[in-house]
């Protein structure tokens, strides 16, 4: 037992020197702030796309989604070409997440670095589904992606025994995972993952965007209890479709513009992130 240990501290070790190792590379923190630049671009072009379903300005193939703004980064020109680069940058981010999970937050003591790593996680996993979509989208032919994958998902659980309580949990994380942003917004802990503070007119765009994003992503995991509790996958759904439930709302097309901004001012906050991103 006393051998199997050592050896597992050792691997552990070698790995803790292999993840310093890649974190110090000038090359690798390149492509983070690279694929910090391609995360603040999809979000921008989310809010143009929210902006002009709100003003009925949306064209027939539009999803004002993380994917549905890929397909529109795809379209410009060299787009395949782009889409290879925003691909290898959220990879980059998946390991820069990893490696954050794997040696970083030792400012932190207990349950908030605990805490603090296994949101690292879930960022990794989702740069590394950005990454899988934008790669997807680069190879081609494109696949159906956004919405109906929402809606598959949610019909498959609900196929599931207690199919409606998993669907329920997953619904209730989403939506708290949305709350937490806009906490994160008045607590200012945004600071936390930065290399400098805040202060000012950036404070405050900032706050706007977590507030915004965090709308509306609490929005989809309404969506997905509404799902659960009436037992309709139809009724699940992703970003656009949440952007839509907001339209329908009284003074919906002001609603959805304040949410553009917002998702528009989260996406400016990724370029000053990419200038001073925080490392293990």
């Amino acid at each position: 037992m006393g051998e199997a240990s050592e050896a597992a501290r050792a691997a552990a070790d070698k790995g803790k020197s292999a993840a310093r190792k890649i974190e110090s590379s000038p090359a690798y923190r390149l492509l983070v702030k690279a694929g910090l630049v391609a995360y603040g671009i999809v979000h921008l072009i989310v809010a143009w796309l929210a902006g002009r379903l709100a003003l009925g300005m949306r064209g027939g193939g539009e999803e004002a989604s993380n994917t549905g703004a890929l397909r529109s980064l795809a379209e410009a020109p060299l787009g395949m070409v782009l889409m290879w680069v925003v691909a290898v940058g959220f990879f980059a981010l998946v390991v820069w997440q990893a490696v954050s999970a794997w040696i970083g937050f030792h400012e932190f003591d207990g349950f908030k670095r605990t805490r603090k790593r296994l949101s690292a996680l879930l960022r990794a996993a989702l740069y590394g589904y950005l990454g899988v979509a934008a790669a997807r989208i680069a190879a081609g032919p494109e696949v159906d992606e956004g919405e109906d994958a929402q809606e598959s998902l949610s019909q498959g659980l609900l196929g599931l025994p207690l199919g409606q309580v998993l669907l329920a949990m997953i619904g209730l994380a989403v939506l708290g995972y949305g709350v937490a942003q806009i906490v994160r917004a008045f607590r200012k802990s945004f600071n936390e993952e930065l290399d400098t503070t805040l202060t000012g007119a950036p404070l405050r765009l900032t706050q706007a965007g977590f507030i915004g994003k965090g709308i509306a992503i609490g929005i989809v995991g309404g969506l997905f209890l509404w799902a659960a509790l009436d037992s309709d996958a139809q009724k699940a759904g992703g970003l656009d479709k949440a952007l839509q439930q907001v339209l329908n709302q009284p003074f919906g097309t002001w609603l959805l513009l304040a949410l553009a901004v917002g998702i528009g001012a989260y996406g400016l906050y990724c370029f000053f992130w990419a200038r001073h991103p925080k490392h293990a």
